[in-house]
């Protein structure tokens, strides 16, 4: 079986200097990525086309079909039979057993290219196969100009062709024919989706993440980063890159007006980015913003957020509403990830500021220790995607409590602001406020007699805390999960 490869529209227009050079990428990239399926699949092309040779016998059809649909750059997959030449009836009996079916009501025309020489023209050709159809199917007509359907022969001198089924491509350009970029991802449907239209458009991506809730969270980003690079993105290395967040994040509750918080955690996340993006020939950074979703993406404030960095900042999804998002996740198979990923919800200010004034911003960052931030990006840790699963560790199992025994310690983690608001009252336990981003410190100092029960109001935060802390050798370290 022989496969028919076109590229995409925007390849097609560029200078043939430009085609040439992405349509080469094109011919690395699939070569590569079918090579994982079978060693004897054949590709070769020119400037216009690429031409994959299928062996017979070996059940592949349907897998090669599906890498090369996920591939950036291909417009469409045209499945094509090989045929000895033997005569034009020949070739006849072939169009009616691929077309008598799909013609039927419909109109058709039949197009036939020659190369070499023939004792015959492309249009005989074409006259005798279109007439072998019209007498074998029942076709609403033939239509030269817009057909319904287009009947496509190629003629060489010993062999012939017959396209068969057309496939949709992904469109884009070729994977690595555009610069580098760095990706920050949290494995929600923004940044998946960002990812995948980053690397649809030919951005060879790393994926950086900064890690600001223990190892669960960490855990469902690398699983969800290394699913999208291994379907749309595996014809290339890319670095999956872990910024130890958490000690910027108490940094900033320590140093920063309350309503400043969410914009000065992008503009210390874009800093950190883009030094890490310098230091791996990254020419611009990916977010998965959209205008107006949440406080720190009103106009202002990402024109205040985007001071922080030296990079170009590109962000894909800027006009697009939630439920589109969520659909292109659903279609790429990211959704079922970010339905489950746990959302980190530390800070969150009561009253944001939605027009950030840059100079005040500025103001309480100067407040902040610049050390903390310097440390954070020291600390990173580059995994190849690749790798991510054999170095994924599950996290340590903890146990949610719905009833604490009498002597049960609740240690509530939410932020100081959070517990003032709704304060938690328990008659038989008692309760010690610790800020999550005091805890690793805090518990250090505490007695090893007694059994801990992290509490916040979702959940979330402190699953992750005490996964962290049961991974860091704490035995006594439980969730309180009262029952509703």
């Amino acid at each position: 079986m022989k496969l028919l490869i076109r590229p995409a529209a925007e390849v097609a227009i560029k200078s043939k200097p430009v085609r040439r050079q992405q349509m080469r990428h094109l011919r690395q990239n699939i070569r590569k990525l079918l090579a994982r399926l079978d060693d004897d699949i054949h590709v070769e092309g020119s400037w216009d086309r690429v031409d994959v040779a299928i062996p017979d016998g070996r059940g592949l059809a349907g897998p090669v079909i599906d890498e090369l649909g996920r591939i950036p750059g291909i417009s469409t997959i045209q499945e094509i039979g090989v045929f000895p030449w033997i005569s034009m009836d020949d070739v006849a009996e072939q169009a009616v057993a691929a077309y008598a079916d799909r013609i039927r009501g419909k109109t058709f025309a039949v197009r036939v290219r020659r190369h070499g020489n023939h004792g015959f023209r492309s249009i005989d050709l074409e006259r005798f196969v279109g007439a072998a159809l019209f007498e074998a199917s029942e076709p609403e007509g033939v239509n030269l100009r817009n057909p319904d359907i287009e009947v496509r022969i190629e003629v060489h001198e010993d062999h012939y062709h017959i396209a068969h089924r057309k496939h949709r491509g992904a469109g884009g350009y070729p994977l690595g024919a555009v610069e580098t970029v760095m990706t920050l991802v949290s494995g929600g449907y923004d940044s998946s989706v960002a990812a995948y239209l980053m690397m649809r458009r030919g951005l060879r991506s790393h994926f950086l993440f900064f890690s600001l809730g223990g190892p669960a969270h960490e855990i469902g980003v690398r699983q969800v980063v290394h699913y999208l690079w291994d379907r749309y993105g595996a014809s290339h290395g890319a670095k999956f890159i872990s910024v130890p967040f958490e000690g910027v994040v108490a940094e900033i509750m320590r140093s920063v007006n309350q309503r400043h918080w969410g914009v000065v955690l992008k503009r210390q996340m874009l800093k950190a980015a883009s030094d890490i993006a310098t230091a791996n020939n990254a020419a611009g950074l990916v977010t998965g913003d959209a205008v107006a979703q949440v406080s720190s993406q009103t106009l202002s404030n990402l024109n205040v957020v985007d001071r922080a960095s030296n990079e170009v900042v590109l962000r894909p999804l800027i006009s697009m509403d939630k439920e589109t998002i969520i659909n292109i996740a659903r279609d790429i198979g990211t959704e079922p990830f970010a339905r489950t990923m746990p959302e980190y919800c530390g800070v969150i200010s009561r009253k944001p500021a939605t027009r950030a004034k840059l100079h005040r911003v500025e103001e309480d960052e100067a407040a902040m220790d610049a050390r903390v931030l310097e440390q954070a990006i020291a600390s990173r840790q580059d995994t190849p995607v690749n790798r991510l699963l054999e170095t994924t560790r599950t996290p340590e199992e903890v146990e949610l409590v719905h009833t604490p025994a009498v002597n049960d310690v609740i240690i509530d983690v939410r932020h100081p602001s959070e517990g003032e608001q709704s304060p938690l009252q328990l008659t038989s336990n008692q309760v010690v406020e610790i800020p999550f981003y005091e805890l690793n410190e805090r518990i250090q100092s505490m007695p090893d007699d007694k059994q801990y029960l992290l509490y916040c109001d979702r959940g979330t935060m402190s699953r992750m805390h005490a996964c962290h802390l049961k991974a860091e050798g704490h035995t006594n370290i439980k969730v309180y999960a009262p029952a509703n």
